[in-house]
Protein backbone atom coordinates (compact mmCIF):
# COMPACT_ATOMS: atom_id res chain seq x y z
CA UNK A 1 0.00 0.00 0.00
CA UNK A 2 1.26 3.46 -0.92
CA UNK A 3 0.00 6.69 0.66
CA UNK A 4 0.41 10.21 -0.70
CA UNK A 5 -0.18 13.19 1.60
CA UNK A 6 -1.78 16.61 1.37
CA UNK A 7 -1.63 18.71 4.54
CA UNK A 8 -3.97 21.62 5.25
CA UNK A 9 -3.85 24.38 7.86
CA UNK A 10 -7.42 23.98 9.09
CA UNK A 11 -10.50 21.79 9.17
CA UNK A 12 -12.29 24.39 7.02
CA UNK A 13 -9.66 23.92 4.30
CA UNK A 14 -10.18 20.14 4.33
CA UNK A 15 -13.96 20.62 4.10
CA UNK A 16 -13.52 23.08 1.21
CA UNK A 17 -11.21 20.69 -0.65
CA UNK A 18 -13.53 17.73 -0.19
CA UNK A 19 -16.59 19.77 -1.15
CA UNK A 20 -14.97 20.81 -4.42
CA UNK A 21 -13.64 17.32 -5.20
CA UNK A 22 -16.86 15.45 -4.41
CA UNK A 23 -18.88 14.01 -7.28
CA UNK A 24 -21.94 16.07 -8.23
CA UNK A 25 -25.00 15.40 -6.09
CA UNK A 26 -22.93 13.85 -3.29
CA UNK A 27 -23.29 16.13 -0.31
CA UNK A 28 -22.44 13.71 2.52
CA UNK A 29 -18.84 12.61 3.07
CA UNK A 30 -17.00 10.72 5.83
CA UNK A 31 -14.09 12.14 7.79
CA UNK A 32 -12.08 10.76 10.71
CA UNK A 33 -10.77 12.36 13.86
CA UNK A 34 -7.96 10.06 14.96
CA UNK A 35 -4.81 10.46 17.07
CA UNK A 36 -4.74 14.26 16.83
CA UNK A 37 -5.52 14.48 13.12
CA UNK A 38 -8.63 15.23 11.10
CA UNK A 39 -8.32 13.11 7.95
CA UNK A 40 -9.91 11.53 4.95
CA UNK A 41 -8.56 8.93 2.57
CA UNK A 42 -9.24 9.14 -1.15
CA UNK A 43 -8.41 6.07 -3.26
CA UNK A 44 -6.16 7.07 -6.17
CA UNK A 45 -6.23 3.61 -7.71
CA UNK A 46 -9.79 2.38 -7.08
CA UNK A 47 -9.37 -0.81 -9.11
CA UNK A 48 -6.38 -2.10 -7.14
CA UNK A 49 -6.72 -0.21 -3.84
CA UNK A 50 -2.94 0.18 -3.65
CA UNK A 51 -2.64 3.98 -3.52
CA UNK A 52 -4.46 6.47 -1.29
CA UNK A 53 -4.32 10.22 -0.83
CA UNK A 54 -4.52 11.21 2.82
CA UNK A 55 -5.76 14.75 3.26
CA UNK A 56 -5.34 15.99 6.79
CA UNK A 57 -4.90 18.79 9.30
CA UNK A 58 -3.82 18.61 12.91
CA UNK A 59 -6.71 18.81 15.33
CA UNK A 60 -9.70 16.94 16.67
CA UNK A 61 -13.37 16.90 15.81
CA UNK A 62 -16.16 15.51 17.93
CA UNK A 63 -18.12 12.64 16.37
CA UNK A 64 -21.29 13.75 14.62
CA UNK A 65 -22.71 15.45 11.54
CA UNK A 66 -21.24 18.77 10.40
CA UNK A 67 -22.85 21.14 7.93
CA UNK A 68 -20.36 23.07 5.80
CA UNK A 69 -21.15 26.26 3.90
CA UNK A 70 -18.72 26.77 1.02
CA UNK A 71 -19.51 30.48 0.61
CA UNK A 72 -18.69 31.44 4.19
CA UNK A 73 -16.11 28.64 4.66
CA UNK A 74 -17.70 27.76 7.99
CA UNK A 75 -19.09 24.63 9.61
CA UNK A 76 -21.37 23.78 12.48
CA UNK A 77 -22.49 20.59 14.17
CA UNK A 78 -26.09 19.62 13.31
CA UNK A 79 -28.50 16.85 14.23
CA UNK A 80 -29.63 15.92 10.71
CA UNK A 81 -28.82 16.26 7.03
CA UNK A 82 -31.53 18.62 5.80
CA UNK A 83 -30.36 20.88 2.96
CA UNK A 84 -29.31 19.93 -0.56
CA UNK A 85 -27.39 23.20 -0.99
CA UNK A 86 -24.97 22.40 1.86
CA UNK A 87 -22.22 19.82 2.21
CA UNK A 88 -22.27 17.48 5.17
CA UNK A 89 -19.45 15.60 6.83
CA UNK A 90 -19.95 12.65 9.12
CA UNK A 91 -17.11 12.67 11.62
CA UNK A 92 -16.17 9.41 13.28
CA UNK A 93 -13.46 8.54 15.77
CA UNK A 94 -12.47 4.95 15.12
CA UNK A 95 -11.09 2.85 17.92
CA UNK A 96 -8.45 1.54 15.52
CA UNK A 97 -7.58 2.47 11.94
CA UNK A 98 -4.67 0.50 10.48
CA UNK A 99 -4.44 2.58 7.29
CA UNK A 100 -4.28 5.78 9.36
CA UNK A 101 -1.77 4.23 11.77
CA UNK A 102 0.56 3.40 8.86
CA UNK A 103 0.05 6.84 7.26
CA UNK A 104 0.72 8.74 10.51
CA UNK A 105 3.83 6.65 11.16
CA UNK A 106 5.23 7.70 7.76
CA UNK A 107 4.49 11.43 8.10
Amino acid sequence: MHIEYEEFNSIEDIFLYMSSAAPPMKNTMPINSYKGYIMAFIPLSPSTGDTYLMIYAKGTLESGIYEFDVNSKSYKKVNAIERADKNYFVSLTPKRNTIADQAIKNL
